[in-house]
């Protein structure tokens, strides 16, 4: 993937000195330096919506705090803004950069503005607007502050045990996020939570699904208009964010971890149903196609 040349966003807080810091600036391995990739650390997190705490599978997280988390985020002290100045941070900085550029002129062609979301870098915990972030809980969005979170070793965790290597699988992971705060620019979110509290637990896993499919839809149709616009892709690029889709699959992840499936506590979707639908943003380019909520996934 094509990113050095590009520019880096300002939403970007490098928050690693705080909890010790992240080791290195090296994109570890792969093409053009970096290899990345899959996912996971497995975690819990209660949804404050009321429904049964449901899997987090990193990647592709929403982290929805209660109402006390979000006012101590509200008032705790300002932080000093800085930014990354190692080669993974400015990688995770250009991508954010792009996601900007592609999101910005999308919205504006609908008559609507879009409101760039803020990118935490972290090391093993932090503060966000939803309450307390860890590294174990994988890369989420928190809409309270429309901030995605990140602690950038868990593309070397996604690289050693998921074996899916590769800096467009990296990509496609904040891009994913990314596509969760779309999702809640346009309401879907908002709408999504009202009626996981009405319903079963199952009922809300499955509008989980429906909710991160669409969110790797919307990373497809980054990536179309990224390519189409920058020409970013290179050899292996679409096939190492395929094979990440389907390593962080929920029936992969659960019959790796136990030796069986249950389909009724999926939260993010199949293998196949994650690799579909970032095909079908990646070819239409058109978020429009990422509709998750009507029809079979």
């Amino acid at each position: 993937m094509k990113w050095e040349d590009f520019r880096r966003s300002d939403n970007v807080e490098d928050r690693r000195g705080d909890g010790g810091g992240f080791g290195g600036g090296r994109l570890p391995g792969g093409r053009g330096g970096l290899g990345i990739g899959g996912l996971i650390i497995v975690g819990l997190i209660a949804w404050a919506t009321g429904i049964n705490p449901a899997v987090l599978i990193g990647g592709a997280e929403i982290l929805l705090g209660d109402g006390s988390s979000q006012q101590q985020s509200q008032t705790a002290p300002p932080r000093q803004q800085s930014k990354p100045q190692d080669q993974l941070g400015q990688f995770a900085s250009a991508v954010l950069a792009q996601t900007e550029d592609v999101w910005t002129p999308i919205f504006k062609a609908q008559g609507e503005t879009y409101q760039e979301p803020g990118l935490v870098l972290f090391s093993g915990s932090t503060r966000s607007g939803c309450g307390a972030a860890q590294s174990a809980m994988g890369p989420f969005y928190c809409p309270n502050d429309e901030k995605v979170y990140l602690d950038l070793a868990f593309f070397q965790e996604m690289k050693q045990r998921f074996k899916a290597p590769g800096d467009f699988a990296a990509a496609y992971v904040i891009a994913h996020e990314v596509g969760h705060h779309v999702e809640n620019q346009i309401g879907i979110l908002s709408q999504v939570q009202a009626r996981q509290r009405q319903v079963s637990r199952s009922e809300a896993n499955a509008l989980s699904v429906r909710v991160e499919l669409m969110a790797d839809c919307l990373a497809g149709v980054w990536a179309y208009h990224a390519n189409a616009q920058w020409r970013i892709l290179e050899d292996g690029d679409i096939e190492e964010a395929l094979n990440a889709a389907s390593a962080i699959g929920d029936d992969r992840l659960q019959k790796q971890a136990q030796g069986y499936a249950v389909p009724d506590s999926f939260t993010h979707g199949t293998s196949a149903q994650r690799a579909k639908w970032f095909k079908t943003g990646l070819q239409s380019g058109n978020m429009k196609q990422c509709n998750t909520f009507q029809g079979r996934i």
